[in-house]
């Protein structure tokens, strides 16, 4: 399977759960599905894809090449040829179980119905963020997010500022897969997008804080100047339940993953 897959999508995310930092005019949408079987192969047994997987102007990063042990940096190229964006490791990327890097193992984000996930995703572990630049400015992040700790945090800029951040401590009370691989923990896709120009964003950095890791795979993006369109769209599994803590939203944690 090839690192990026740049396809066509027309139908777009409905606004479930809309979010804004305090004293803030941005507010960043999110909502939560089951997501779909590899769009590309069907295969099952890659974990979840987005929903927009497939349609125009998405791109999809699946981690099953090109990051290698120790690189601090992957660049990914679109359809065309050119860059896209990069993937930055504070402190590299390790390619064995229990550190931040790209691999394989047990807490692979699981598929859409709670299928094993054989291939390879994304670890985050405390002291080394992954921070994502983009050449153009986004408007759509998905993730396939699996086997949540506390001490996951999500921060969204635009030229170096904080547009917005949200800290999840645990999916399981409204994640809509459990999966047995996982001692019954949850699983999920979710969206994020923005609602308006002013939360558009060129920069993501995934940290990790505390013990636990942040599991994702599949990631999806979508270039936009605006609010990304919300028609034609897949209905939630869940709603999200937040509770504002100091500008930060935090998900409702039953359990602690065991990395």
């Amino acid at each position: 399977m090839k690192l990026v897959k740049s396809v066509v999508s027309a139908a777009t995310l409905a606004a479930i759960a809309t979010v804004a930092t305090a004293g803030s005019a941005a507010a960043i949408s999110f909502n939560i599905t089951n997501g779909i079987n590899n769009p590309f192969t069907n295969a099952s047994n890659q974990g979840a894809y987005s929903d927009f997987a497939g349609r125009k102007g998405v791109t999809t990063v699946d981690f099953n090449s090109g990051f290698d042990s120790g690189a601090t940096s992957v660049d990914i190229k679109g359809q065309d040829g050119s860059k896209f964006m990069t993937y930055n490791f504070s402190n590299g990327a390790a390619t064995s179980s229990g550190k931040t890097g790209v691999y394989s193992d047990k807490w692979a984000p699981a598929g859409a119905n709670g299928e094993v996930n054989t291939s390879k995703y994304l670890a985050v572990f405390k002291g080394n963020t992954v921070t994502m630049t983009f050449q153009k400015t986004m408007n759509y992040f998905g993730i396939d997010w699996g086997a949540i700790s506390g001490g996951n945090i999500f921060s969204f800029f635009r030229n170096g500022s904080l547009v917005n951040s949200f800290s999840t401590a645990d999916v399981n009370p409204v994640a809509p897969v459990r999966a047995s691989q996982h001692g019954g923990e949850g699983n999920g896709y979710l969206h994020f997008y923005s609602t308006s120009a002013s939360d558009i964003f060129d920069e993501i950095r995934i940290t990790q804080l505390g013990g636990g890791g942040f599991e994702s795979d599949n990631h999806s993006f979508q270039e936009g100047t605006g609010a990304f369109n919300a028609k034609d769209v897949p209905e939630p599994t869940v709603t999200l339940g937040l509770m504002a803590m100091g500008g930060a939203f935090l998900l409702k944690r039953n359990r602690k993953q065991t990395a």
